[in-house]
């Protein structure tokens, strides 16, 4: 079972109580005045801005006719959804839509990631993250160390006694692309190779080698589809380029990425001979 996060907690309870005033079809008018509340206030409820008080939330739940389970696990998910997570302490740093990203990643089940020109952020190492944000004319030096400090605390996902499921699809231009210099990228790729060999169950790398002749995933921008324990909740997209990054949850922009991604999964090598590629592209470094 993967860690509670507060913000998968949250994003449950709203699309809960939203799908649930759909199919009953009551309007918002019928809520605020059972309640006692402002349309203001019960958008920003349905958009996960804001926590129902407790006898609220109760008094919604009847008026929502949720049965008994449901009451329980709806009042769980509100007690879940008033705790902070640790990426919470770095509000000043991260934009919220980033910060929402790490909170769906930590209460994640599986995530399939795509990388063109880079290893997946959570196999990299210590050296390697400070060498690509060091070069990021966007960041600041004074914030270099606390953003390597979070990428190093989101990789624990990795290794808990719950670990994340992780299925990485990576270009084998990402095991030359020499970031931070050659020794930097071979430790970073002798660390990905024990990562796969020490969690084999869990760690997936697949590697689109430079005989491939076509793939769906050429040019396209970094991007990863995250997956949840809870079956009501559907398969969320985070997509980064240049200048925007952002949680994509249309489900037919989310059904062609996972189409295209499962296309690109086929073309890839094998795990066995991806980690051989990996193992020998890093001993090429020495």
């Amino acid at each position: 079972m993967p860690p509670a996060s507060p913000t998968v907690a949250t994003w449950e309870l709203a699309l809960r109580l939203r799908e649930r005033r759909a199919q009953l079809g009551i309007e918002v008018d019928t809520i605020t005045e059972a309640l006692g509340f402002t349309r203001n206030y019960w958008s920003a409820v349905e958009n996960e801005r804001r926590i129902l008080a407790a006898d609220k939330l109760v008094a919604l739940l009847d008026l929502f006719e949720f049965d008994k389970d449901e009451h329980r696990e709806l009042t769980e998910l509100r007690e879940a959804a008033k705790r902070r997570g640790w990426w919470s302490n770095y509000s000043g740093l991260f934009s919220t839509e980033l910060q929402r990203f790490f909170g769906l990643e930590h209460g994640a089940q599986t995530i399939r990631t795509y990388e063109s020109l880079i290893i997946p952020g959570l196999l990299q190492t210590e050296a390697y993250v400070h060498a690509m944000i060091s070069a990021d004319i966007a960041v600041r030096q004074v914030e270099v160390d606390q953003r390597v400090e979070v990428r190093m605390r989101r990789r624990d996902r990795l290794t808990t006694d719950e670990p994340l499921h992780l299925t990485a699809v990576i270009s084998q231009a990402a095991l030359v692309q020499q970031t931070g210099g050659p020794t930097v990228l071979r430790e970073q790729l002798k660390h990905m190779a024990s990562m796969i060999e020490k969690y084999p169950d869990t760690i997936d790398v697949r590697v689109i080698p430079f005989t491939a002749t076509a793939c769906g995933l050429f040019g396209a921008s970094t991007f990863h589809l995250i997956d949840f324990e809870s079956p009501k909740l559907p398969t969320l997209a985070w997509q980064e380029t240049v200048t925007a990054a952002g949680i994509i949850d249309d489900p037919i922009q989310v059904r062609d990425l996972s189409l295209t991604y499962g296309e690109a999964l086929r073309r890839t090598l094998n795990a066995q001979d991806s980690l051989r590629l990996i193992r020998r592209s890093a001993k090429e470094l020495a």
